[in-house]
């Protein structure tokens, strides 16, 4: 059973409240929206293009690391248009009839959201190319010598496709989508204004400084601010006067063992085993993944991304290293360690 860690991207296993806690904060247009300016330049062009011709937007593929906004950014463009979004993910549609059903109740300009798109089966693919190209449903009745094919027209829908694995994408899917945006990392200050948009959503007192500070922790990632915010709430209620300010943020991110620059002990092990064990790399991801027990898709998805974009990791034809910011950082971080086991 994988353990669930507070800085964790993926929102797979979340439970219903976390579910529930993430929409409330979800922007509902692109007023609210902050942070990737560009995207959301082309998409504002798009859909008062598409508003102008009374057609709906085309399709819409988002990719990047979890956590930046895909399913929010759906949301949005639904919004914007002013229509219906209908949310599945593509391990949800195991068979070419689930699909049919989806589309098939769909109303025209509806929007059909499918999150981690690149799980599709291949025979669920077949049957979205026609519908996405051509607004056509191709269904095979009976089976052997009698078996007849029937097309259905479909209304004029929207799929808007969110995956972190884009290279799994199957060409003649990807191809069929208008639009490929890849959501990017955040700024510091761009993490800052969404953290103190969401605690004034939730009534949280929270000064800049502490804003800043978690900001500095959140792995330039939405979805982990949102979660260090409720952290830092429940810290400040349990041992303060429920205002988050710098000595409080610090002292609760301290207990999370989150360091300043948002790494956690997994983040830190993982680095540490490539030094230790292989003097800094190059090493197969194969291998790291056997001596941190942890999965590769795990190691490329969530802590890959993110150490290669704070410069902490490279990747080689060869393997995986890590750079003299790694071992520096790690170094620090041992001795800190070291120093608070002295005084215990």
């Amino acid at each position: 059973m994988a353990i669930e860690r507070i800085v964790q991207t993926s929102s797979d296993g979340e439970d219903k409240q976390e579910e529930q806690f993430e929409n409330t904060l979800r922007p509902k247009d692109f007023a609210n929206y902050t942070g990737q300016e560009l995207i959301k330049k082309n998409l504002k062009l798009a859909i008062a293009a598409a508003k102008k011709r009374g057609e709906p937007i085309d399709h819409v593929l988002l990719y990047g690391p979890p956590g930046l906004g895909k399913t929010t950014l759906a949301s949005v463009i639904a919004n914007e248009m002013g229509a219906q979004i209908r949310i599945t993910s593509g391990p949800a549609i195991e068979r070419a009839g689930d699909l049919a059903s989806l589309l098939t109740n769909l109303q025209d300009g509806d929007v059909l959201f499918i999150d981690e798109i690149h799980r599709l089966h291949r025979t669920v693919e077949e049957v979205l190319y026609s519908a996405m190209e051509d607004f056509k449903l191709d269904i095979m009745l009976g089976k052997g010598p009698s078996a007849k094919s029937l097309r259905l027209d479909l209304p004029k829908f929207t799929i808007i496709g969110a995956t972190t694995r884009t290279g799994e994408l199957a060409a003649p899917l990807r191809d069929r989508f208008g639009m490929i945006h890849r959501l990017d990392f955040y700024n510091e200050q761009e993490i800052t204004t969404i953290i103190k948009r969401a605690a004034s959503i939730l009534g949280i007192k929270i000064d800049e400084a502490a804003a800043k500070e978690l900001a500095k922790r959140s792995r330039l990632t939405p979805r982990i601010a949102n979660r260090l915010l409720k952290r830092m709430r429940d810290y400040a209620d349990v041992n303060g006067d429920g205002i988050i300010d710098t000595p409080t943020t610090n002292k609760a991110l301290e207990l999370l063992e989150i360091d300043e620059l948002g790494l956690d002990p997994s983040d830190r092990r993982l680095l540490k085993a490539i030094i230790d064990h292989y003097n800094g790399g190059p090493v197969g991801v194969e291998t790291i993944a056997a001596i941190i027990a942890e999965e590769r898709q795990t190691i490329e998805d969530v802590h890959e991304p993110y150490l290669m974009q704070i410069g902490m990791l490279e990747r080689t034809p060869r393997g995986r290293k890590t750079t003299s910011k790694a071992h520096k950082h790690i170094g620090q971080s041992k001795k800190t360690t070291d120093n608070q086991q002295s005084l215990v």
